[in-house]
């Protein structure tokens, strides 16, 4: 692995903290949705769940915009069956922002949830006023303490949290207390190497009361099933969508429509 690309993860949330240092002190007054809401949606969608994804680049893959039209991709993940939408907004190496999320939700009228990496409370707060229903937190960046705080933050503002899992390390800061969505990543985000039967090992372990996803690296119908298999109720799904020529027929591919 080349040294540029180890340990990715800990040069992105460095970026973030310094970016935030440097942002006003306060955040707009979001808007108060219903906590569980996201995860009601999923549960309520019929057929298979699939969170599709718009992200405007990534490390691996550089940036993709001119390549890819955020807004007319929501809708056509809206019109093909997307049970939710998910929008990458970190600025510097996914290309996003909050203002990417609100057009995307606008445009595709899906259940949005946005994927940043959260150091600061701010960006819970940024996220509801941008529409969110939903927040990632990588549980990697965290103590047991910390998570659980920014899960209670993230509730006090009506955001339902998806807390992105990689290691029985991760499941551990998990504790007793209920979660309602829980993803298991394929992608080690230090390494970026991908491995589903890494997550067909973890999937067992997490609680069974959660609504489990999938995340990174799925690209067909049988990478589906065998996660299904495996006990996964949703998944989380980007590039192969994004590189798709035909992201509609490559999205009802998946979903077996």
């Amino acid at each position: 692995m080349p040294p540029e690309v180890a340990d990715i993860l800990l040069r992105i949330v460095d970026r973030r903290r310094q970016r935030l240092a440097e942002a006003p002190a306060t955040a707009a007054a979001p808007w108060l949705g219903e906590p569980g809401s996201f995860v009601e949606a999923l549960r309520a969608h019929e057929g298979r769940c699939v969170i599709a994804e718009v992200k405007l680049g990534s490390p691996r893959l550089g940036s993709l915009i001119g390549r890819v039209d955020p807004e007319a991709q929501a809708r056509i993940y809206a019109e093909c069956g997307a049970a939710a939408l998910s929008v990458v907004v970190e600025p510097d190496f996914f290309h996003g922002s909050y203002e990417l999320l609100t057009r995307c939700r606008e445009a595709s009228g899906l259940p949005t949830l946005a994927k940043d990496f959260v150091v600061d409370e701010r960006q819970l707060a940024w996220a509801a006023s941008a529409g969110a229903q939903a927040v990632l937190l990588i549980a990697a960046l965290y103590s047991q303490a910390d998570l659980r705080r920014y899960a209670m933050t993230a509730g006090e503002l009506g955001l339902t949290v998806l807390v992105e899992t990689h290691s029985r390390g991760d499941l551990v800061k998990l504790g007793e207390r209920a979660w309602p969505l829980l993803g298991v990543n394929n992608r080690d985000l230090r390494t970026f190497e991908v491995d589903l039967a890494h997550s067909e090992r973890l999937v067992g372990e997490l609680p069974a009361g959660a609504f489990k996803v999938a995340e990174s690296g799925l690209d067909s119908l049988a990478d589906l099933e065998r996660l299904e298999a495996a006990g996964f109720d949703g998944f989380l799904i980007g590039e192969a969508l994004l590189l798709a020529e035909d992201p509609g027929a490559k999205l009802r591919s998946l979903l077996d429509a």
